[in-house]
């Protein structure tokens, strides 16, 4: 005989299912979270628009994208990136993903800094440049290693197109020019571009043999010849006519560089007068100006050799000028 079943076990089963639907939905709802929580999201009232010069920041007790004032105040509340540059009406956010092996994300962003195309990347986010127009980008990751004071790195290099969509996963595809004549060497590495205002010419380093070079690229004729030896991290001025760079002055792992600034036509190298070593793609505040991370700062010195370094924003990173 099939018994029926009392008032206490129906209760007894709803509050089961019910149970059973709460865990089932607080876990959809952590996953929902933890799935949002890899992904940039902004306020919407911070954007690249605006008037003047407004200069972006990475925050670093936040690791958001923030607008730094010049009276020392900070708007928070951009997307999430552990690298960051801006120029025209574009953005890049290099965000590291979690887990082993190192992987991140390549996020380009509108005016309104909302995601436009994501890009899975292998490595550790390093160095994120954007053309002045803001129609090509270039990132460096670390694919080994997260320190060029060792010999123990490979980079990999990339450079998108906004205005084609093509993208070059490897800048080691680039045919090479080292002393006059073409370089083969599986040993090549690229990294820290920086392009000029007509979006095809654009200035790198590369690595190879034991050395660093300072090379110019064209990307219409596909090539790239070296310039000058020991030069890193270039960052070309605004009128085109100089270049910043790290220059390799010590053995010393804990300070081997000095910032330094090329001038294009007469090849004359002038030192900053900050002597700390900087490990940094620097930012060209204006003509006459630098600014570079530094011990969880963002620094600005003249770049003529002149004067001395200031805090231009406290716990800060990544700085990048939009006008």
């Amino acid at each position: 005989m099939t018994r029926r079943p009392t008032r206490t076990r129906l209760w007894a089963l709803a509050l089961a299912v019910l149970l059973l639907g709460c865990g089932a939905a607080g876990y959809t709802l952590r996953a929902a979270q933890r799935a949002g929580a890899s992904r940039p999201s902004a306020d919407a009232s911070l954007t690249l628009d605006g008037t003047g010069e407004r200069l972006f920041v990475r925050d670093t007790a936040t690791g958001r994208v923030a607008l730094a004032g010049r009276d020392g105040t900070r708007r928070t509340g951009g997307p999430v990136c552990d690298r960051f540059h801006a120029a025209g009406p574009t953005a890049l956010c290099l965000q590291r993903r979690p887990g082993v092996p190192a992987r991140a994300y390549a996020i380009v962003l509108d005016r309104r800094l909302h995601e436009v195309r994501r890009i899975a990347l292998p490595g550790i986010p390093n160095r994120a440049r954007v053309s002045a127009s803001g129609r090509v980008l270039s990132w460096t990751m670390f694919a080994t290693g997260d320190s060029y004071a060792t010999s123990a790195f490979s980079t990999r290099t990339s450079i998108l197109d906004l205005r084609t969509g093509y993208l070059v996963k490897d800048m080691e595809q680039i045919p090479l020019t080292l002393e006059g004549r073409r370089h083969h060497a599986p040993d090549v590495n690229y990294w820290g571009v920086t392009f000029a205002r007509d979006d095809n010419r654009f200035y790198a380093t590369v690595s190879t043999d034991g050395r660093t070079y300072l090379v110019e690229g064209d990307l219409r004729a596909w090539s790239a010849r070296a310039l000058r030896a020991n030069a890193e991290c270039p960052s070309l001025s605004p009128d085109g006519t100089r270049i910043a760079f790290k220059k390799k002055v010590s053995d010393d792992p804990k300070s081997p560089w000095r910032l330094y600034v090329l001038d294009l036509r007469s090849g004359r190298e002038q030192p900053l007068a900050d002597r700390r070593s900087i490990d940094d793609q620097v930012l060209w505040l204006d003509g006459r100006t630098l600014a570079y991370g530094h011990a969880g700062d963002v620094w600005a010195g003249p770049a003529d050799g002149s004067g001395a370094p200031r805090v231009l924003a406290r716990g800060a990173s990544s700085p990048a000028m939009v006008r």
